[in-house]
């Protein structure tokens, strides 16, 4: 992604926390989608359920924050970047009908506090493990979305010891599977002035939202940079999905990926794009329980 688009979405992150756009955003995500154009929506996902289990993981100075619900084998759920928990909504209830659900909030995001190290994804993947280990949690599957699935990939690169399968939405593995006009996009701007909003509710931080999302672009700057012999080493059963309208991936990065993982499957979600977990929860969650229990 070029450095002027990743300034307008720093840009971005900043006005949301001024304008009077969020009134907008939440009128514009309250509309109900035609079947039509889902991929130009963005509608609010579900209020989390009760969890069983809640608390902080302190990792140095910092405290991530998590989240469990129902019983079985575990699934961890990794949100995308400027997000947190919540945006879940539509898929903990399904997935803890037979499963034991950890969400967590990434380090500066939502809930969870951070420091001033920079981000990486490698520092992502640690902090979920942590959480694991926490939690007694040995393996997992993982659903992760956006920079969550790509801290995924960190895992099945670096720790395959501890996952039972990855399943990757919305995930690149370098920045060479950004599109450049990404900052153009109606859809994209409206998702990082919500995430804006949301993170003012919930955060420790609540008037940091700039200089967080300042953090979290020097991030997208420079990474992923996963090499394809450290993706042919990936020996986890691994789905790799996207939206067939995703705003931010292309789709020969996503299918290159596919390509680079041992045995990977590629899944392309029709009329959803890089929020489809949003806009066509019941597809999405089919692919995930798809993969996960053979469903």
């Amino acid at each position: 992604m070029q450095a002027s688009h990743l300034k307008s979405i720093r840009n971005w992150g900043i006005r949301a926390l001024t304008i009077a756009a969020f009134a907008t955003v939440a009128a514009v995500s309250a509309l109900p989608a035609s079947a039509e154009d889902l991929w130009k929506t963005l509608p609010d996902p579900k209020p989390l359920p009760a969890p069983a289990e809640t608390g902080y993981v302190p990792v140095g100075d910092v405290k991530i924050w998590y989240a469990t619900f129902g019983k079985g084998d575990p699934v961890l759920l990794l949100h995308g970047g400027l997000g947190n928990s919540d945006y879940w909504g539509d898929q903990v209830p399904v997935l803890a009908e037979n499963h034991r659900v950890i969400v967590l909030d990434t380090r500066g995001h939502g809930r969870s506090s951070r420091n001033a190290t920079p981000y990486t994804y490698g520092l992502l993947a640690s902090d979920a493990l942590a959480v694991l280990d926490h939690l007694k949690v040995d393996k997992t599957a993982l659903v992760g979305w956006s920079d969550g699935g790509i801290a995924g990939l960190d895992i099945a690169i670096n720790h395959p010891e501890r996952l039972t399968k990855l399943f990757a939405f919305g995930a690149n593995y370098n920045t060479s599977g950004l599109k450049p006009d990404v900052d153009k996009d109606p859809v994209f701007s409206r998702y990082i002035e919500k995430a804006g909003q949301d993170y003012e509710k919930i955060s420790p931080t609540p008037k940091d939202y700039g200089a967080f999302v300042e953090a979290i672009v020097g991030l997208w700057n420079g990474q992923p940079d996963y090499k394809p012999e450290q993706l042919a080493k990936i020996t986890t059963p691994t789905v790799i999905a996207d939206g067939e309208y995703d705003e931010g991936i292309k789709r020969e990065h996503t299918e290159e990926l596919a390509k680079l993982i041992p045995g990977a499957k590629l899944v392309i979600l029709p009329n959803t794009s890089h929020f489809a977990h949003w806009q066509d929860p019941a597809l999405f969650n089919k692919e995930v329980l798809t993969f996960l229990d053979g469903n």
